[in-house]
């Protein structure tokens, strides 16, 4: 056996007032497998819901949806202050600690995922940077049904734009009925697969699996020379979207508190000294 799925895991609902609602998928709910992703909420948010607010030790990553209607105002204590499109990512490396905030225009309804990913701990003092991505630069494949953007990296032959710290494939695909899509994963790479309207059929190897809507799956290489085929297949009436995430596990002991995701309760009490003392900066 080359590959190891997780169990299917449902997202649970959780609501901010009436302007944000979430599914929220935990790495706790896939056992350690969903590596090097900490946190992922596919969200709708239509009014400012958290205000400004620190990241350290992370790379806060935002992912929107085509969908999408309007401006998502995007401001961080590095001096970035511009408005995020339908489409786009923006990627943080919070590093040894940031303040940011995003939050829509007036009239925006954004729909998307917001990201923690995890940083190894020769990253987390780092200087903390960004990369904003915009929808029209990310290269499509398109084939019979199959539309899927390359938000980051690479697949099929196509080449997106590199994640900031760890190499990264971000993928977001759209299915219609029958319709297949097949991505290979590198050596050493792990992926986590969310179906996030419809119905997905996901095979590998000898293995296949069902996901449901607002359901995910992480799938680990057991061995680091493994070239495994993700084959997603559309089996139901209706059109399917997924997102599908690749990269290599950190494999560190971490402590997550909130916004910030450190390798001890000793370095999370640093960080937040840290934060309370303006070291983070601010959005003015």
């Amino acid at each position: 056996m080359t590959t190891q799925m997780s169990t299917v895991v449902t997202g649970n609902t959780f609501k901010i007032g009436n302007a944000f609602s979430a599914l929220a998928f935990r790495e706790k709910d896939f056992f350690g497998a969903m590596d090097p992703l900490v946190m992922v909420d596919h969200y709708t948010m239509t009014q400012p819901t958290f205000g400004a607010h620190p990241h350290a030790g992370l790379s806060a990553v935002s992912i929107l949806f085509e969908d999408s209607v309007g401006e998502f105002h995007n401001q961080d204590s590095l001096g970035n202050d511009f408005a995020l499109m339908p489409g786009d990512l923006y990627w943080l490396n919070a590093g040894s600690g940031v303040v940011h905030d995003e939050a829509p225009r007036n009239s925006a309804r954004i729909h998307g995922l917001q990201v923690f990913v995890n940083l190894p701990a020769s990253l987390k003092r780092n200087t903390p940077s960004a990369l904003h991505v915009k929808s029209s630069t990310m290269p499509v494949y398109e084939n019979q049904g199959t539309r899927v953007r390359i938000v980051l990296g690479e697949s099929n032959g196509l080449t997106g734009q590199s994640a900031p710290t760890l190499p990264m494939t971000i993928l977001d695909g759209k299915l219609a009925q029958q319709s297949t899509f097949s991505h290979q994963l590198n050596e050493r790479e792990s992926a986590w697969v969310y179906a996030i309207k419809g119905e997905l059929t996901l095979s590998i190897n000898d293995e296949q699996i069902t996901l449901s809507e607002g359901q995910a799956i992480a799938v680990s290489q057991l061995n680091n020379k493994a070239l495994s085929q993700l084959l997603l297949t559309n089996t139901s009436a209706k059109p399917a979207h997924f997102a599908l995430f690749a990269g290599e596990p950190v494999k560190e002991p971490f402590v997550q508190k909130g916004p910030f995701v450190m390798n001890s309760q000793a370095e999370i009490e640093k960080v937040e000294a840290e934060f309370a003392s303006g070291k983070f900066g601010s959005l003015e």
